[in-house]
């Protein structure tokens, strides 16, 4: 930062006695002959007194001895950041004054009006923190070789602009997470486009984490946006094996589907046939289904001749020989059951139950998500 620093202290030596002049003012030339305060800027990087035209340094002196330094500084100081939060956070930073030779015996340092020392142009911007507040204060410093400094301080609190990275980080993450959401109304049977379609936003997510983290400091600790971009993520990938388990469960069922009907293919029904003249069908109590009442079409149905009446009676010429077909059949619970394991059957089929179940999981729990990380970290 470039700013004005403006020392006042008051040196006798230096009054002198005038009627007409209430100051005299020096350029830089004279700063070396007499003594100025050697302040310098604790924690600085660099600084720098500017020189053009000629140095920016100013001499006032008053008729009472007191005396006015001013001059022109380019400071880059380091400030101590938590980036606990980012970028939804706010940092401190602090500008420290100290005698360089002199402790506090020697010299004394204080702000002259307190906070209304600093002044700032109510334009000045930076472009990725606004200036919340500043205020100043003081304290000592203590070497243990050399004993006590008086210490001032420029307190910043700044604010950093969110703008930024809505546009760069949140809303593209937040686009990959729902477009991983579609593979979820895709056919299960297309392969090929929600594969394509899960591993391009797992990309695409490993894209943006790589690229906001590239462009930070390397730091131990979690931030804010790696939590909101590794749950993103997280999210991506969970739709990824979403479909994996669609898939598998899809295809067990499908194996276990050919087998049944196989094994109902080769099963036959028993049955005691003796061919007459008289087409006659006599039929055992029991239940039937409707295709097995088509392959008998053409008999008639005739009551079953009891096994125990006498051999004469069942030999009497008025009585027509007949066909006897026995048929084994299922109980009615066990047809009832069939036919609900069909119906399900037919349901999985159509959609399977676990894309029906993510189309309202997933939304809904990120967007409770969102609830809970913007109420926390806004």
């Amino acid at each position: 930062m470039t700013l004005y620093l403006r020392h006042y202290w008051k040196d006798e030596r230096l009054s002198f006695s005038s009627s007409t002049n209430k100051s005299m003012t020096f350029d830089g030339r004279l700063v070396k002959k007499i003594w100025v305060p050697d302040v310098f800027f604790v924690h600085s990087k660099r600084s720098f007194i500017h020189d053009t035209t000629t140095d920016n340094i100013m001499l006032r002196v008053f008729p009472d001895g007191h005396v006015l330094y001013s001059l022109r500084v380019t400071v880059t100081a380091a400030c101590n950041m938590d980036f606990s939060r980012f970028p939804l956070d706010s940092q401190t930073c602090s500008l420290e004054l100290e005698s360089y030779a002199y402790t506090d015996e020697d010299l004394m340092l204080y702000w002259k009006s307190g906070d209304e020392s600093l002044s700032t142009d109510d334009r000045i911007s930076l472009s990725q923190f606004l200036i919340q507040k500043f205020h100043t204060t003081s304290r000592l410093a203590f070497y243990s070789s050399t004993g006590w400094y008086n210490r001032l301080y420029i307190n910043f609190t700044l604010r950093r602009h969110i703008f930024f990275f809505l546009l760069q980080t949140y809303f593209p993450a937040t686009l990959m997470v729902m477009l991983s959401w579609v593979s979820f109304w895709i056919d299960r049977r297309a392969v090929p486009a929600r594969v394509s379609l899960g591993i391009t936003t797992v990309l695409t997510m490993s894209t943006i984490i790589t690229g906001v983290n590239a462009s930070m400091p390397r730091v131990s600790y979690i931030k804010a946006v790696d939590i909101y971009l590794w749950v993103s993520f997280v999210f991506v990938f969970l739709s990824v094996l979403e479909y994996a388990a669609v898939n598998y469960l899809s295809t067990a069922q499908d194996r276990r589907e050919r087998k049944m009907r196989e094994r109902a293919r080769s099963q036959s029904l028993p049955c005691t046939c003796s061919i007459s003249q008289t087409r006659t069908m006599t039929m055992m109590d029991g239940t039937y289904s409707e295709a097995d009442t088509n392959s008998l079409a053409g008999y008639t149905e005739e009551p079953m001749v009891p096994e125990d009446e006498p051999e004469e009676k069942q030999n009497a010429p008025e009585k027509s020989e007949h066909m006897v077909v026995h048929l084994s059949m299922s109980s009615e619970s066990a047809g009832i059951k069939k036919r609900k394991s069909l119906r399900a059957l037919n349901i999985i089929q159509n959609t399977h139950a676990i894309d029906k179940y993510s189309r309202m999981i997933f939304p809904g729990s990120y967007i409770f998500f969102n609830l809970i990380y913007w109420s926390v970290y806004c």
